[in-house]
């Protein structure tokens, strides 16, 4: 029996061995995949920041080499806070492609729009699994950057290119369209001092853009905020008519120029073309008709619709030659406007709307003094996403032109792109 009973104990002092070996390398492996997970992050976001910078410097310059340069100096800055990292892998390392499609992927083709990166064989230690023979571990990653489809042809990836306008909302459930606002429906976007204001008394649904007053309204009608924003932030109003700065920074989208505003920082539409006759609104604050003429509810009333502006832009003629395809349509925050809202408000975001500008403002409207600067727009949709405005002249507005951001875009090769 004691013979016995020593094996016995032997063989669970092995068995005990075993499956602590088990348990250790089982430990090992979970500790040794979270590193491998924790730096293909890391090789990831460094390859994303890459691919950013070169697309970038690619739309600035069309130049490859200075884009490649670009990729491979931000992947070394990226890469330098960590140093496991950048003990492995230098920008050196990389392979920049070019690409003038998306899909198929063709290397070489021009003009280049696409920039595709890639970091491969970054090789990590191991260390409980080397317990078991895996001394080391490897990992990759690709991204692929360049120009997001131009604003008005794929609703729901464009630039944001915000107006410092609002629209009020319907917040019930169930409300028709997108809150409220169907396709197609013509609504007025600003209103006029005489018009009563659901917002508020003072109120015209003017915004403030990155702080108050007139000037930064007529810079960001003419375009130039470069930010958007997200529901459930609030939009601050601008109290106040300033008719003046609001028909100088619309009218830029038009080709008009006055007020300081110049040609080169703020492009015209290559369509300037506007209803006729003019569009104005009722007295009493609700309906918009045509000037002396019949009630107008959806883009079948007015003379000149968005559909008119797609045709012209893909067939002519242009107004603008060297002008910019979809400056006239415009991101417009939808807002709950419930409760009274005398003078500055802050109000809650819900929703972002894409209206196409149906005319131009008329400066000093009949009998002078600004009274009847509204603007009229049409609705198109919901704005998917914001960025940065990229207004670029292009012949053809199917396949480039217009607003557009660099962004990063799905990569085959790397499911975590």
């Amino acid at each position: 029996m004691n013979g016995l009973g020593h094996r016995q104990r032997g063989i669970v002092a092995v068995v005990v061995a075993i499956a602590l070996l088990a348990l250790l390398a089982m430990m090992g492996l979970a500790l040794d995949s979270g590193h491998v997970i924790l730096n293909k992050s890391r090789l990831q976001n460094t390859v994303d920041a890459a691919a950013l910078s070169a697309a970038k410097v690619l739309d600035d310059t069309e130049n490859e080499a200075l884009a490649t340069a670009a990729a491979q100096s931000v992947f070394d800055a990226n890469a330098s806070g960590h140093p496991e990292l950048a003990r492995v892998l230098s920008g050196a390392d990389i392979a920049v492609t070019f690409s003038n499609t998306l899909e198929p992927w063709s290397p070489g083709t021009t003009p280049a729009y696409y920039v595709r990166v890639v970091a491969n064989n970054f090789t990590m230690w191991t260390g409980f699994t080397s317990l078991v023979g895996i001394t080391q571990t490897s990992t990759a990653a690709s991204a692929v950057a360049g120009r997001s489809p131009p604003l008005g042809m794929t609703l729901g990836n464009e630039v944001c290119d915000l107006a410092p306008m609002l629209v009020c909302a319907d917040v019930a459930a169930g409300a028709d369209g997108d809150w409220g606002y169907s396709t197609e429906t013509v609504t007025p976007l600003k209103l006029a001092a005489q018009d009563e204001s659901s917002v508020g008394p003072g109120n015209f649904h003017l915004v403030r853009l990155g702080g108050a007053g007139a000037n930064l309204v007529r810079q960001n009608l003419a375009g130039g905020y470069d930010q958007c924003m997200d529901p459930g932030e609030n939009a601050e109003t601008q109290p106040g008519v300033d008719a003046g700065p609001v028909a100088q920074g619309l009218n830029t989208r038009f080709g008009q120029y006055t007020g300081g505003m110049n040609q080169s920082t703020y492009p015209p539409d290559k369509v300037t073309t506007g209803t006729n006759p003019r569009l104005a609104m009722a007295r009493d604050g609700v309906t918009v008709i045509f000037q002396g003429g019949g009630p107008v509810t959806n883009f079948s009333d007015v003379s000149f619709s968005y559909a008119d502006y797609v045709n012209r832009l893909e067939n002519g003629p242009y107004d603008f030659p060297n002008g910019v395809p979809q400056r006239r349509v415009l991101a417009v925050p939808f807002v709950n406007c419930a409760g009274a809202n005398q003078g500055q408000s802050s109000l809650p975001v819900v929703g972002l709307g894409c209206f196409f500008l149906l005319q131009h403002v008329q400066q000093g409207g009949p009998g002078g003094g600004g009274n009847d600067n509204n603007i009229f727009g049409e609705y198109i949709g919901q704005c998917g996403a914001g960025g940065s405005p990229g207004p670029v002249p292009d012949p053809d507005p199917t396949t480039g032109g217009g607003l557009y951001k660099i962004v990063l875009h799905n990569d085959p090769l790397s499911p975590d792109s």
